[in-house]
């Protein structure tokens, strides 16, 4: 499974055929520019983001009111991930409001996300995935005092965990850089 970022398509590199086309919503400033780039990528499966309790800019905000319509008119839509899952309620809020073809993924972002992953994976579909998100994870490490030297156990804790459960675990592998970028803060087209 590769996931690619919407930022790709900023720069003019083709998205693989069985690529997965990831948008995170808090890179869209308006529900409007969001249907455009779905539209404009019906042929790929979608990658839904949702920040829930984001802290870092930007943080735009969308009440799943207002994603429902959008979700339930595009199809593509295969994948639906929630921002700072640190137990299965997190997830119960979101389930309405999804059909069964579409797979939640939580993002294990804090030492609490990853000792309650057992529950977590309970509270999921058939197919299993997390998302972590390793940044995330050591800024909450040092924010709650914790010994920062733990990053690494609780990494091999979750992905022991997944390993032992047939779990898939998504990863980030790199990460782009360039020196032409000149939005501040609206990084799709």
């Amino acid at each position: 499974m590769i996931i690619v970022s919407q930022n790709l398509t900023n720069y003019g590199f083709p998205i693989p055929e069985d690529a997965i086309f990831r948008i995170n919503l808090a890179w869209i400033s308006d529900l409007g520019i969001l249907e455009e780039i779905l539209d404009k990528h019906k042929e790929h499966k979608i990658f839904l983001d949702l920040p829930k309790n984001r802290t870092k800019p930007p943080n735009n905000k969308y009440s799943m009111t207002e994603l429902e319509p959008i979700i339930k008119k595009f199809d593509n839509i295969k994948y639906f991930a929630i921002s700072n899952v640190n137990s299965s309620d997190d997830i119960k809020i979101f389930k309405k409001f999804m059909s069964d073809k579409i797979i939640m993924v939580p993002k294990i972002e804090s030492p609490q996300g990853v000792e309650n992953i057992d529950e977590i994976v309970k509270s999921l579909g058939a197919e299993k995935i997390i998302m972590l998100d390793h940044d995330d994870l050591y800024s909450a490490i040092l924010k709650s005092n914790i010994n920062p030297e733990s990053f690494q156990t609780h990494i091999k804790n979750l992905i022991n965990f997944c390993n032992n459960n047939d779990v898939t675990l998504l990863r980030t592998i790199g990460v782009m850089f360039g020196d032409d970028e000149k939005r501040i803060s609206e990084y799709v087209k």
